[in-house]
């Protein structure tokens, strides 16, 4: 994934000169974006279990909002992503799906004719539901979870321009998601997804 990403920022940087040549200095203050993510999880918890859950490639929108050329919002949004939930020696042992909204405030770099890195950090608030067991698991441990997790979101990102208002995005981010595992109604540990989320996509400034 890391190495598609590097291949598309340097065949947009050799192809799209003339076009940074000639872009306006007159932008929207929205710009939407979508991409194609890939969700690596960390997977660490402190039950015992080695829980960890499936990486996959996932859809992402985002919208972000201009207060100056250098300050900007993002909400990134997806739909509630299915997860398999394994546990060392005892391969699958459930499902689950997470919805993780994501706020981020960001500062843009525009020092760079039509190349335009960015950084930012935000919170996020992530919602756990259709949580299924095995029925064994679910009778020998009457296991749940929490089914909300608020953490931090760490971003670093470039828009390059394509055209007069398209974007080629590459955009990393560090996204801090765990919840606490509940055996028989007593707290095991907790299990801490903190994926990273390498993504690729489009962005319409209007």
């Amino acid at each position: 994934m890391h190495k598609t990403l590097l291949a598309l920022a340097a065949v947009c940087a050799m192809t799209s000169g003339a076009a940074f040549a000639q872009q306006s200095t007159s932008e929207g203050p929205f710009m939407v974006r979508v991409r194609a993510v890939n969700l690596d999880s960390a997977n660490k918890d402190s039950t015992g279990l080695g829980l960890s859950v499936n990486d996959k490639v996932i859809p992402e929108l985002d919208v972000s909002y201009f207060f100056t050329p250098n300050i900007a919002a993002e909400l990134i949004l997806t739909y509630p992503q299915k997860h398999k939930l394994r546990a060392d020696g005892l391969g699958q042992i459930g499902t689950l799906k997470h919805l993780p909204p994501t706020l981020l405030a960001q500062y843009h770099f525009t020092n760079f004719s039509g190349f335009k890195p960015y950084v930012g950090a935000g919170v996020n608030y992530t919602r756990f539901s259709g949580v299924r067991f095995e029925p064994a698991v679910q009778a020998a441990l009457s296991p749940s979870i929490d089914k909300n997790s608020w953490g931090g979101a760490l971003q670093v990102g470039v828009d390059i321009r394509l055209s007069k208002n398209l974007y080629l995005n590459l955009d990393v981010k560090k996204v801090f998601i765990s919840t606490d595992v509940y055996a028989g109604g007593a707290k095991a540990g907790t299990f801490k997804v903190n994926p990273v989320l390498a993504g690729v996509g489009l962005g319409w400034r209007f």
